[in-house]
């Protein structure tokens, strides 16, 4: 009789699916859903206004900051958290926290990497070694998301669209909340985020490391001002 969790040659095995998806997930509790990163402060200062402002910002965002920084790392992270060179990690980890260019961007990725360590820490598949290095770092998101699908059996590629996927669907919610827009509305964002996650992720892969950057000047200022906005929803 056919193993009925068994994979077609050449297919992603279904137990490192279902933990992609998972990570993919809102419900994974590392607190994304408190975060708008910057958009809550564009819909007060920056003229996102509607259902069309705000797909072209995160869009923007995709393309220019993503895409640039969290996605190529997160490439090079787990390939070398499979090849054990924790040099490496410590390197990648502190050109992201280097680059955070305000506090609650920083707070942001310190806080959810600690919180995605935590949920390794009670859930099968990584190394207690490895969870033990990335705790010393401290870490940050990619770096900790990186370690949780490095065990899997999938390609950096599908690792990479994961988390593009995961994140799209943070910012969806987050528009829905502060622009705000419907659920109508929030699934075609979603669906237009979800056409150029894809590409975005190969220009990530084929990124060369001295081309990796973090400047988006407009959501660094955003950011700044949302620490003091007087009314907000969102931690950033």
């Amino acid at each position: 009789m056919p193993n009925p969790v068994a994979s077609p040659a050449g297919e992603l095995p279904a137990a490192s699916l279902l933990q992609l998806i998972w990570l993919a997930s809102p419900a994974l509790p590392v607190g994304g859903f408190s975060y708008s990163e910057g958009l809550e402060a564009a819909v007060e200062w920056g003229g996102i206004s509607h259902e069309a402002s705000a797909a072209d910002w995160l869009s923007a965002q995709l393309q220019l900051s993503l895409a640039r920084s969290d996605l190529p790392v997160i490439a090079s992270a787990i390939a070398a958290w499979r090849a054990e060179d924790l040099a490496r990690i410590r390197e990648l980890n502190d050109w992201l926290l280097q680059t955070r260019e305000t506090s609650e961007m920083r707070q942001q990725t310190e806080q959810m990497g600690k919180s995605l360590l935590e949920w390794l820490r009670n859930h099968e598949g990584a190394d207690a070694a490895h969870i033990a290095a990335c705790a010393s770092l401290p870490p940050t998101y990619p770096v900790a998301f990186a370690l949780a699908a490095a065990p899997t059996a999938a390609s950096v590629r599908d690792c990479l669209l994961t988390y593009a996927f995961g994140w799209a669907e943070n910012m969806m919610q987050a528009a829905l909340k502060s622009v705000p827009l419907g659920q109508s509305a929030g699934q075609r964002l979603l669906a237009r985020l979800s056409r150029e996650i894809p590409p975005a992720v190969e220009a990530a892969l084929v990124m060369p490391e001295a081309e990796r950057q973090a400047f988006s000047p407009m959501l660094a200022i955003l950011s700044a001002r949302h620490e003091t906005q007087y009314s907000r929803l969102f931690r950033s």
